[in-house]
């Protein structure tokens, strides 16, 4: 009887071993669709940030996590088709940042969750019902920031103090920038300073845009934050530079490419914050259920460089409150 009983159980267990192995063979790696506006290299500051934010809550990219890339290359009629190939790899969530394309997904699909980064007034978009309880499957981080175009053309002004007339960079396709105009202009009348509103849309457009620019001379250049302006920061620098324009932007990397100054939340704190909201979605968690964040801090990136070549002097006042100084 204890031999039957001891073959029983040696049976048992060579049974129960490949079943136990082909378990874990088909326990399900949790994969994620990552859709960037512009390219890897152009986005590697804000994808880095958001793999370390995956690292630090225990995820290993190819290990117990898989991430699908895919890159709109600053052209946003591309976004259909590239969440098609995301739906059709039936990822658990996708990441996205900016107002256009988070507007992609919730069109593409209202099941897949999806963490927002960087979205202006998901609210006013229709994006999410409110901001402590989204509803849908779409939840994030927002970048709306009261007043805050309005302190983009003050820390301007400080710095041009003869400023009276500035070129604005936007882009008609934004449904957030129908605000940021709003708040722009009301903050320029204020100021007394003349508003040239310039829409690109696709990167075709920047010719026309700048040929604008030449013919009425503004002061200063602003640039509002849309993902168009990031990918194409080199081309907007360089014409800056060409014709001694100083520029304000949304983005630090413009003037990590040259140009003189930002003010904006931490884009790369957004995308690291990100990685919290993918790691609560793959444990249970409902968008509909996570607040939507807003940010708290600001940085203030000024190019000195960029000053000496366009015969500017940041005062110290201004110099002070800077978060980074490029030399």
């Amino acid at each position: 009887m204890e031999r039957r009983r001891f073959i029983g159980v040696i049976a048992g267990g060579l049974l129960a071993a490949p079943r136990a192995a082909e378990a874990q063979q088909a326990a399900k790696v949790p994969r994620i669709g990552f859709l960037g506006n512009s390219t890897a290299a152009l986005e590697a500051n804000l994808v880095g940030p958001f793999r370390e934010g995956l690292r630090e809550l225990g995820y290993v990219e190819g290990r117990n996590i898989l991430i699908e890339y895919r890159w709109a290359e600053g052209k946003y009629e591309r976004f259909p088709a590239l969440l098609a190939e995301l739906i059709a790899l039936k990822v658990d969530v996708i990441v996205t940042a900016g107002t256009p394309a988070s507007l992609a997904v919730r069109k593409a699909t209202t099941s897949v969750p999806l963490v927002m980064v960087a979205v202006g007034d998901p609210i006013g978009v229709g994006l999410v019902a409110s901001l402590a309880r989204p509803g849908g499957n779409s939840t994030g981080l927002t970048s709306i920031a009261p007043e805050l175009e309005g302190k983009r053309l003050e820390l301007l002004r400080e710095v041009v103090p003869k400023l009276s007339h500035i070129a604005v960079l936007w882009n008609p396709d934004n449904p957030f920038h129908v605000g940021s105009l709003k708040e722009t202009r009301a903050a320029a009348q204020v100021l007394g300073i003349k508003v040239q509103l310039l829409g690109v849309r696709v990167s075709e457009d920047f010719p026309a845009a700048f040929a604008a620019i030449l013919k009425e001379r503004p002061g200063a250049l602003l640039v509002l934050a849309d993902r168009i302006f990031l990918h194409n920061r080199a081309r907007i620098v360089d014409f800056e530079a060409k014709h001694r324009l100083p520029g304000m932007y949304a983005y630090r990397e413009l003037v990590e490419a040259g140009g003189l100054m930002s003010f904006g939340p931490s884009y790369a704190g957004m995308h690291r914050r990100a990685a919290y909201y993918v790691d609560k979605i793959l444990k249970g968690a409902k968008p509909a259920d996570l607040p939507v964040e807003q940010p708290t801090t600001f940085e203030l990136v000024i190019n000195l460089k960029a000053a000496k070549t366009l015969g500017l002097t940041i005062l110290p006042s201004v110099l002070q409150r800077a978060d980074q100084i490029i030399q």
